[in-house]
């Protein structure tokens, strides 16, 4: 299923109350993407009192959710800004906000409103692309139907990922999931069935 992807990283800042609140949003395909980007931000801004994150990887009926309340009281920084997240209908997407208390409590109602609206402004600054499912296919056949296969492939948006010349042409292209069978059934039958394909990898 195609879904909305962060196309850049995107930071913003707020001031309230003299406390800093710098949110940042970036991709991250795996939860193990999301913790390495939190721990970056962390080294990028160091010595801030509250680091606040919310991940949501995948999209569908297959995600994987994290947040983190960071040190502030709890259920005022994390939920909120997960429900930002959520409510983007973003996939595959990190989003830290970076606290500097300025010396003036907000209390339990001010923070969800601090926090909500850091990501709200972080998010709606973002740009998006949209994420298609793409599978490899490797093709063996001869030289004589090389140049038509090449000529196939833009009409099925697949990409030349890699070629091998040998006494045959090994080639392996990349294309939208929903076109990989299509075009396998025109390379069989531009080689007369003779062109060995295989459909072999998704990501």
């Amino acid at each position: 299923m195609p879904y909305l992807i962060p196309a850049n990283e995107c930071t913003i800042e707020i001031e309230i109350k003299r406390s800093r609140f710098i949110t940042t949003v970036a991709l991250a395909d795996t939860v193990e993407k999301a913790r390495a980007f939190i721990h970056e931000v962390q080294a990028r801004l160091p010595n801030a009192n509250h680091y606040v994150y919310a991940y949501r990887v995948g999209y569908g009926k297959s995600v994987t959710e994290g947040m983190s309340d960071a040190g502030e009281p709890s259920g005022t920084a994390g939920p909120p800004t997960l429900a930002v997240v959520r409510g983007a209908d973003i996939g595959d997407l990190v989003l830290v906000t970076v606290r500097y208390f300025g010396g003036t409590k907000l209390g339990t109602g001010g923070l969800v409103r601090a926090y909500t609206d850091a990501a709200k402004l972080c998010i709606e600054s973002l740009q998006t692309e949209l994420k298609i499912e793409k599978t490899d296919i490797e093709i063996q056949t001869q030289y004589r139907f090389y140049d038509g296969i090449q000529r196939l492939l833009p009409e099925y948006e697949a990409e030349m990922v890699h070629s091998e010349f040998t006494d045959t042409v090994s080639l392996i292209v990349q294309l939208p999931t929903s076109m990989a069978d299509a075009l396998q059934a025109r390379i069989m039958d531009l080689s007369a069935g003779s062109a060995n394909v295989r459909i072999y990898s998704s990501s």
